[in-house]
């Protein structure tokens, strides 16, 4: 479908599920071939990194687990400024090589508090693993080793990415009209 409807608004094709998985399988090699010999554990930031997480899992080839943290930052179509942890990690990463597996990235602060609370637990490494990025919005310095697609600066949902909770359901991304 080239426009949705989700709440009350409108949105417009932006990325087709064939574009997506395209991308996940260039950053999943890229993983592949870092981490070899490495075991990492992806950490996986819910609600909307799900989608991305089960299609990037699919294509890492390196043994490896996974776990799931939930931050919120969003309200509506904006962010909220406010980041709160819902449910924490129950193991330890102590020596392990972790991937923030993130949907998107926007301002970089849920990102920032994630990898100041991840790095407090001593891992081996930190890395982080987005769907996508908005550069042009970006307020903190961070380190994206994996992006599968940096976008401008559009409200989207889909594949995972919500709008008040609905339209994650979706196989494309769409953006705002």
């Amino acid at each position: 479908m080239d426009i949705i409807q989700v709440k009350d608004k409108q949105f417009k094709l932006f990325l087709s599920e064939e574009q997506i998985l395209k991308e996940i399988s260039r950053v999943a090699s890229e993983i592949n071939r870092d981490f070899e010999g490495k075991e990492p554990l992806f950490l996986s930031i819910l609600n909307g990194s799900f989608m991305f997480a089960s299609d990037l899992m699919k294509c890492i080839t390196i043994p490896c687990k996974i776990s799931f943290v939930k931050m919120a930052s969003y309200e509506g179509t904006s962010s909220s400024g406010t980041i709160k942890e819902v449910i924490g990690l129950a193991e330890s990463i102590k020596d392990r090589h972790v991937i923030i597996v993130e949907d998107i990235v926007d301002t970089g602060l849920t990102m920032k508090q994630t990898v100041e609370a991840l790095g407090s637990r001593q891992p081996a490494s930190l890395s982080i693993c987005t769907l996508l990025c908005k550069p042009g919005k970006l307020q903190v310095d961070l380190d994206l080793k994996y992006v599968a697609k940096n976008i401008p600066d559009d409200f989207i949902v889909g594949y995972g990415l919500d709008y008040d909770g609905y339209g994650r359901n979706t196989r494309d991304i769409y953006s705002i009209l």
